[in-house]
């Protein structure tokens, strides 16, 4: 029964549904404030195994085996955003603006973190026409070219920094073609991670795509200058791209029960199962907030000193108190306490309020 109910009732938009609300619930709670400002969020993949005879099943060189990517999106508040289902040979970079504009939540991030393959030079300059800060943590970065506006210019000690000029009149030549592409993506009318790819696959003969690529030069080399003289930056990134990994191991936690996601080759399938798998978690980190929450609360209510810096360091993202092997009895006639009532038990008190 269960699984029919799967197959003829639930698609990946009402999942992504039920998703939102509980990342609305979570905003309720004033202990989220202070974890992040919301403003800013981290995505990452990680390998799902599936059937290896499966179109979709590729082999991984980072990972060392065949199978998919589940692509999370990640709020500085430890709360889950977005998820999808990727083949390992897509660049994961491809579904960033997708992300963003599918997230119709509370939290609404406008700085993203993510590692290497979470950018290139046509991403960051999509997402800077979208309004996005893209700041990622590039492995080897300095094998990257850093541009001058024009060959006159000479910089006091790191010249040598710089090994080629931006050509402008490229940029200028087609900034209507690009915004008129990100418009397009706007009203929906084109699917940001579709036009990615065709811009990854086109050959440098399309000027579309070297237009992209110039503006991406342009923003890149801003960032990559602020990311080597400024160390808490390095440091910002840093702790943003280890909770999405953090989340990654709560994820993998969570779906337990078999090595493989799905036991067949339904691609929509597997969407679904990355979103169901997002949807467990994100009800455990609720749990763990409202827990949390009232907690803190008992303990000021008893004189204890909580500081600033103590539940900055929290995290919800405990399993220690889950029976995740165990019996479950459901008592229908007990009533939990209401979500209102444990996300404001908080905020007469003073030190929420001056987060707040």
């Amino acid at each position: 029964m269960l699984s029919w109910i799967n197959r003829r009732h639930i698609t990946p938009t009402l999942l992504d549904r039920a998703l939102t609300k509980l990342i609305n619930l979570s905003c309720g709670f004033q202990l989220i404030k202070a974890w992040g400002s919301g403003k800013s969020s981290a995505f990452d993949g990680t390998l799902c195994y599936i059937r290896e005879e499966n179109l979709i099943a590729e082999y991984h060189i980072r990972y060392g085996h065949r199978g998919g990517i589940a692509y999370h999106h990640v709020s500085d508040q430890y709360i889950a955003l977005f998820s999808t289902f990727i083949p390992c040979g897509v660049w994961e970079a491809v579904e960033i603006i997708d992300a963003l504009l599918n997230n119709t939540s509370d939290i609404q991030p406008d700085t993203i973190h993510a590692d290497t393959q979470g950018q290139s030079a046509v991403v960051f300059a999509l997402a800077h026409l979208f309004g996005i800060k893209l700041m990622p943590r590039i492995r080897n970065w300095k094998e990257l070219k850093l541009f001058k506006p024009n060959d006159a210019i000479k910089y006091k000690h790191i010249d040598s920094l710089f090994k080629d000029n931006i050509n402008w009149n490229l940029i200028e030549a087609h900034w209507q073609d690009m915004m008129q592409v990100v418009l397009s993506i706007k009203s929906g009318t084109l699917s940001a991670s579709l036009l990615l790819r065709k811009l990854n696959n086109y050959s440098r003969k399309n000027r579309l795509y070297r237009a992209f690529r110039e503006l991406g030069y342009v923003i890149r080399t801003l960032f990559l200058l602020d990311y080597i003289s400024n160390i808490e930056l390095r440091e910002t990134i840093t702790a943003q791209t280890n909770k999405v990994e953090e989340y990654n191991q709560l994820c993998d936690w969570t779906s337990f029960g078999a090595l493989e996601l799905v036991a067949g080759n339904d691609e929509d399938e597997m969407e679904k199962a990355v979103k169901y798998c997002d949807i467990i978690t994100n009800s455990i980190i609720l749990q763990n907030i409202v827990d949390m929450s009232d907690i803190i609360y008992q303990l000021m209510e008893e004189g204890h000193d909580v500081r600033e810096d103590d539940i900055g360091y929290l995290s919800p993202y405990m399993t220690e108190h889950i029976k995740r092997f165990g019996d479950y009895f459901i008592d229908i006639e007990h009533r939990p306490n209401q979500i209102t009532e444990s996300a404001k038990s908080l905020a007469s008190v003073k030190w929420f309020q001056s987060v707040v």
